[in-house]
């Protein structure tokens, strides 16, 4: 297990990778400026994907890391 700090930096590593600086600020500031409920998202992100689908696709984007 890593700690808060590893894993917020991290965090931000995988979003500058993924995003750029620039875009990294902007996803940041998008979500500091509305409310956010990270769960409710992640109840509605993937709802027409299986169980089985959706760790397909984390075992392919593992490999791709």
């Amino acid at each position: 297990m890593i700690t808060d700090t590893e894993l917020k930096v991290q965090g931000i590593e995988t979003l500058i990778k993924a995003l750029g600086e620039l875009n990294t600020e902007r996803f940041i500031t998008l979500l500091l400026r509305e409310p956010f409920d990270y769960t409710k998202w992640q109840r509605t992100l993937w709802k027409d994907k299986s169980i089985e689908e959706i760790s397909q696709m984390a075992m392919q984007n593992r490999r791709n890391s």
